[in-house]
């Protein structure tokens, strides 16, 4: 079977779309740069998004504390143990929302990250309510030198699930933002949450016609999972029956499907989340690290004979 992305697995790989575009493996590290959130910080409101903490998913040399310089050669030195393969790196804003400030900080933050030896690109994690076009022009000019990708948090395709998860804008404000940063040819990257309270697996499944037409580079999903100290803790506890909590087996069967009818354009950069357990308040998946995951999702993918777009009809 020859796919469109020009390689043997059965889905778009990230990091096979990495080799393809630098040649080698080309691994991102994470930052935090100590911005805030407009959902946070009393702009639009205060508490953040109900599912998140940050600590949960950042790793051990990912701190605000340090420079971004110290963090980008603490992290480079950390991949380098673990994925000896790594020959080139990508500085990853990563925690809250990295356009969330002026644009001269911004500057002073991404061209201090540029300047590091191994670094050949930004990827920039932030909402869409938090960029505009003075601060995406900018990008663009960056683009033109080093490889410059934003990744947007979506969530959700329905202003009622964002409304309840305090995200504090709605989904047409992620289209504006996806559709602007498109025009500058700069490469998007959005996140959805599988399992949100009032979603379920059929209606996932049937947002996905949606999803695959957006102007899109990469995708993540995620599994919903309660963080211990989170606004989502304290209403799983009180109505447990209204969130869906997949266990590993549903959730791939899922993801199965929902890759199947996923436009093959997208590269699929996760299938899941890996949070270290003593973070979470609902139950997990154990100890299974992602890769396993992943190796999980290639099997069934094989055993039914399928692959990332088998079912997906343009609109």
């Amino acid at each position: 079977m020859e796919y469109s992305w020009n390689h043997t697995r059965r889905y778009n790989s990230y990091p096979e779309y990495f080799k393809s575009i630098f040649g080698n493996r080309v691994q991102k590290v994470a930052l935090d740069a100590g911005f805030s959130c407009p959902n946070r910080d009393g702009y639009k409101g205060i508490g953040g998004c109900s599912f998140c903490d940050n600590d949960a998913f950042n790793p051990s040399y990912c701190d605000s504390s340090k420079t971004i310089s110290v963090q980008i050669q603490e992290g480079i030195e950390f991949h380098r143990t673990r994925y000896r393969r790594a020959k080139q790196f990508l500085a990853y804003f990563q925690a809250f929302s990295n356009t969330y400030a002026p644009i001269e900080k911004l500057k002073i933050l991404y061209e201090e990250a540029l300047a590091c030896e191994g670094i050949i690109g930004l990827v920039i994690g932030t909402r869409p309510d938090c960029i505009d076009e003075e601060k995406l022009d900018y990008l663009a000019k960056l683009a033109e030198k080093y490889y410059v990708k934003i990744e947007y948090g979506l969530e959700s395709i329905h202003n009622k699930t964002l409304l309840k998860i305090n995200r504090g804008h709605d989904f047409e404000t992620s289209l504006k933002a996806i559709e602007l940063t498109h025009e500058r040819k700069i490469p998007v990257g959005t996140h959805f949450i599988v399992g949100l309270p009032g979603e379920t697996a059929n209606s996932f499944l049937n947002d996905i016609t949606a999803i695959s037409a957006l102007k899109l580079e990469s995708i993540k999903f995620h599994q919903l999972q309660i963080i211990k100290g989170t606004q989502m803790e304290k209403e799983f506890l009180k109505n447990p029956d209204d969130f869906k909590m997949f266990g590993m087996e549903a959730y791939l069967d899922l993801i199965v499907r929902v890759v199947e009818k996923l436009n093959p354009e997208f590269v699929i950069e996760r299938i899941a989340a890996e949070v270290p357990p003593r973070f979470l308040a609902s139950k997990g998946w154990g100890m299974i690290r992602y890769d396993q995951v992943l190796g999980k999702f290639e099997t069934l993918l094989e055993q039914r004979n399928t692959w990332q777009g088998r079912l997906f009809k343009s609109e």
